[in-house]
């Protein structure tokens, strides 16, 4: 039987990278995001029937919901959920963010992943076999900040409490949690490093990626282990990227 996982987004970057190298080890993947139409782009890449894309907005209970409802219906069961959905906003000094910004990024990053969490152990709860691995995106702003960054590292370290209070939770029914923060690798996002990033001390610096495909293949790791083993914290990062000595 294959084992199911749950990717947010999942329709580019570290999302499918991860969806990608889980496909390899055997299970199917749902893809799942706002984009309907790069998801459904990003599924044409997977073996016929071993990957399925769902429209998903995670800040919304009600969609969240209703994918979690879907899941249980057509496949009965979740064996991984890799909560990757995020956003973040321009960084500016914290006395002038507009506090919508600051809700846009919790809403996505901490509440979304808070919101498919719960209805992921509802679900491994609940199944039979009992149990499923969750993993979450905590990135290494969950360790340390760049500057100007108060919403993204302000929800990133909440996502290690998320972690760590689903990981001892879940103890009781064979559901594990870990993190794995991910440094600077070649996305949209993190492309942005290759053109220089402020340093703590303000000056600009270039700073190396990864391939995104070292990333999925760590998420991959992670997914593989039994179920009573867990990585609960994992930093994949360029070795020489500056966040040892950070500042």
């Amino acid at each position: 039987m294959n084992k199911i996982a749950l990717i947010t987004g999942g329709g580019s970057g570290i999302g499918l990278s991860a969806a990608k190298a889980l496909e390899a080890t055997g299970f199917t993947v749902i893809l799942a995001g706002r984009n309907k139409e790069k998801l459904e782009q990003a599924v044409a890449l997977f073996a016929p029937g071993q990957a399925v894309a769902r429209q998903l907005d995670v800040t919304s209970p009600q969609s969240v919901a209703a994918l979690f409802q879907d899941i249980h219906e057509i496949f009965g069961r979740l064996d991984l959920l890799f909560n990757n959905a995020g956003n973040n906003v321009k960084d500016v000094p914290i006395e002038e963010l507009p506090v919508e910004d600051w809700l846009s990024v919790i809403n996505t990053n901490l509440t979304g992943a808070f919101l498919c969490t719960q209805a992921a152990v509802k679900l491994m709860k609940q199944q039979s076999p009992q149990g499923g691995r969750i993993i979450n995106n905590g990135s290494i702003s969950a360790q340390s900040p760049r500057p100007n960054s108060a919403p993204y590292t302000a929800s990133k370290h909440a996502i290690t409490g998320l972690t760590k209070s689903t990981a001892l939770d879940g103890r009781a029914f064979n559901i594990a949690c870990g993190q794995i923060d991910i440094g600077n690798a070649a996305t949209d996002m993190g492309n942005k490093a290759l053109a220089g990033r402020m340093q703590a001390d303000g000056h600009i610096a270039e700073e190396p990626v990864i391939p995104v495909e070292r990333v999925g293949e760590a998420v991959a790791f992670m997914a593989g282990l039994p179920l009573d083993t867990n990585v609960l914290t994992m930093t994949v990062m360029a070795s020489a990227m500056p966040l040892v000595g950070r500042g």
